[in-house]
């Protein structure tokens, strides 16, 4: 038996499954939707295959074939794609985030936001490069003590993020130019020893 020539655009014998997974690795990464288009150009496969992997994707998360529902589902945002919690957890995964409001921010969260305050308006992706490590929780985090919000996207659809006026009243700022003077690239050892100095005496 033949298989059929490849259409124009597609990758030829690479398994469903390894397919699946590569868009599942794109979308875990992706700092804001990810469109069709995107998707398909990361994977080498036409608009319509990519398409039908999201949709594919998104039934499969809710529950819509033989296995159970999962804890997050794929959505249509913003002209894209996007992987957010399930509905169902809401109250749940609020509790987690929000939970340790009151607690003093972890290393991981004062070095991601020295990131942010120095480099703003900032995409996630940015941040995890500077710091060497995925900031995808702990910028969530900071999101939902108040410290930082979304700051509208560059044109490909990633999200920026700056720090809020309660970051300044818990640091007791009146303005950004407040902010102590750091290396002109972070994190350096020195840079960050500064400031999560400055930031752990003040953020509780």
């Amino acid at each position: 038996m033949t298989t059929a020539p490849p259409r124009q655009g597609e990758i030829s014998a690479v398994p469903e499954a390894q397919l699946r997974a590569a868009a599942e690795a794109v979308l875990v990464v992706a700092d804001g939707s990810v469109t069709c288009a995107a998707l398909a150009e990361a994977l080498g496969v036409g608009e319509a295959r990519a398409g039908e992997l999201l949709e594919s994707l998104a039934a499969e998360y809710a529950g819509d074939g033989d296995g159970p529902a999962r804890g997050f589902v794929l959505r249509r945002a913003a002209g894209g794609w996007r992987l957010a919690s399930a509905p169902a957890f809401h109250d749940l995964v609020e509790r987690f985030v929000i939970g340790g409001a009151t607690s003093r921010l972890s290393q991981a969260a004062l070095e991601t936001l020295a990131v942010i305050a120095y480099r703003q308006p900032v995409t996630r992706g940015r941040i995890a490069a500077i710091r060497g490590v995925s900031v995808d929780g702990v910028v969530r985090t900071l999101c939902a003590r108040g410290l930082i919000e979304e700051a509208g996207a560059e044109p490909g659809g990633a999200l920026l993020y700056r720090t809020t006026d309660e970051f300044l009243e818990y640091l007791g700022l009146d303005r950004l130019d407040d902010l102590p003077p750091l290396a002109p690239y972070l994190p350096e050892a020195s840079a960050l020893g500064e400031i999560e100095n400055e930031m752990t005496g003040r953020i509780r």
